[in-house]
């Protein structure tokens, strides 16, 4: 089934921040949800449907986080699908969409963590993710030894699969490392502004045989949201100044080979991701192989600088053995091919599981409405075609799941005039602020809850 057109119209994001048990998840929830609202120029009374996306929380939590919005009757699903839950929360909208169930929906995603390395919520029963951890570690035996928390140690090993079999070094993790903390440089709702130089980053402390602190994710709290809806939606609502189209939006599980074969790659959804990015390029019309080099601008999951280098070739984006070459050439930055997580990504601007997804549509949403200030990419809309290249999203959860999204200006986008920067105040594609009690009043439904809303801390 082809499906409708369907289109991001609003995004809102909190700053990710560590994790210090500050803000609730609802109150961050409530601040990310205000802001998509506004940038879309609709009221809670607008959505449909809502998915609420996180790891570490109890169950209803997106209800408590959206009934400060108001009390409609909408179904409202809460989804856990490890660091891919943002954005499998917006699939789920998206194909509510896409197949005529809504006009318009609301994903919102939020984690509220631990400081350290993960953990499991339920420590009585065994983890989910404990064959894949067993089978990373049978692998470590063709690949020597390493040390460490299972999740990095799981991805070094990616890594060393892929130093054995193409080239490359420790040296081309710190590169994407540093790349990724000077990007976060420009970016207000980052974690980390330090911009840590290669150097810098190759000093900190080991984690695991390759990886140094600063290649890894943190732990953080934060929260974002994105509004979904239709082409008569958009038309109706006057947002063809800032709608942007979801081409393609795909989600995959593991396949046989992340048992069944030999590489610590796969185990790590190096097959994953590739099945994924192929049937997201074939669903926007490119034939096999086809159409990387219309990409102009990627964010990708870089919870450890070891999954950036193996994700390269698995999106298409260079061949096989040519990831840290891409590295050497600098076409993962400003001035090369294609500018990766210029956000920061995940190393630099944080990892809050459940919004992380939901917080990379948010960043190349904004590239694509040239909205994103210091962060925004060069030449995007540089050839004849007013559409531009596309966006790319990745986000990969081991256990697993991964979600490829190609976003794209609609042909109809017409710039100018009254849109989210006007509604906000403020352009808060790369500019942070909190939001008011002023602010939720002007989204609220007509059936909000004065006794709900007077707990929220805004």
């Amino acid at each position: 089934m082809t499906g409708r057109r369907t289109f991001l119209i609003g995004g809102g994001c909190t700053a990710f921040i560590k994790p210090r048990a500050t803000r609730s998840t609802e109150d961050m929830g409530l601040e990310a949800a205000t802001k998509a609202l506004l940038d879309a120029g609709i009221t809670y009374d607008a959505i449909e449907t809502a998915t609420v996306g996180y790891c570490y929380g109890d169950s209803t939590s997106g209800q408590r986080a959206l009934y400060n919005l108001g009390l409609t009757g909408i179904p409202i699903v809460n989804v856990n699908n490890n660091c891919s839950t943002g954005s499998s929360a917006l699939y789920q909208v998206n194909n509510a969409v896409k197949y005529g169930q809504v006009e318009c929906g609301l994903a919102l995603g939020f984690e509220r963590m631990k400081p350290g390395s993960l953990g499991t919520n339920f420590p009585d029963r065994p983890s989910p993710t404990a064959l894949i951890n067993k089978r990373s570690e049978e692998l470590e035996a063709q690949l020597g030894e390493n040390h460490g928390p299972g999740a990095p140690r799981m991805f070094d090993n990616g890594a060393q699969e892929y130093f054995e079999k193409y080239g490359g070094n420790v040296e081309h993790l710190a590169k994407i490392a540093s790349k990724n903390h000077k990007h976060s440089m420009n970016n207000p709702y980052s974690q980390f502004r330090d911009g840590w130089s290669v150097e810098k980053v190759l000093a900190a402390p080991k984690i695991t045989r390759n990886l140094t602190k600063f290649m890894c994710s943190p732990t953080s709290d934060g929260a974002a949201a994105c509004v979904i809806a239709s082409e008569a939606f958009v038309h109706a609502h006057g947002l063809e100044n800032q709608a942007i189209e979801i081409v393609a939006n795909v989600l995959t599980t593991d396949g046989v080979t992340t048992f069944e074969g030999r590489s610590a790659m796969d185990v790590v959804g190096y097959a994953m991701t590739k099945a994924c990015a192929d049937q997201a390029f074939k669903d926007a019309g490119f034939a096999e192989g086809q159409g990387r080099d219309q990409v102009g601008v990627v964010e990708l999951h870089d919870c450890f600088a070891a999954n950036e280098l193996i994700t390269y070739p698995a999106l298409g984006l260079c061949a096989p053995d040519e990831a840290h070459k891409l590295v050497e050439h600098g076409d993962n930055t400003y001035g090369g091919k294609y500018v990766v997580n210029p956000s920061g990504g995940l190393e630099a601007k944080g990892h809050p599981l459940g919004a992380t997804g939901l917080g990379m549509h948010f960043y190349i949403m904004m590239q694509l409405r040239e909205w994103a200030g210091p962060m925004q990419a060069p030449g995007l809309f540089d050839a004849p075609d007013k559409r531009g290249k596309y966006g790319l999203v990745h986000n990969v959860g081991l256990g697993g799941a991964v979600v490829v999204s190609l976003l794209r200006r609609p042909e109809f986008y017409k710039p100018g005039g009254i849109d989210g920067r006007t509604r906000l105040g403020y352009n808060h594609a790369h500019e942070h602020r909190t939001v008011s009690l002023q602010d939720v009043n002007k989204v609220k439904s007509k059936n909000s809850s004065p006794y709900v809303l007077q707990y929220a801390k805004l």
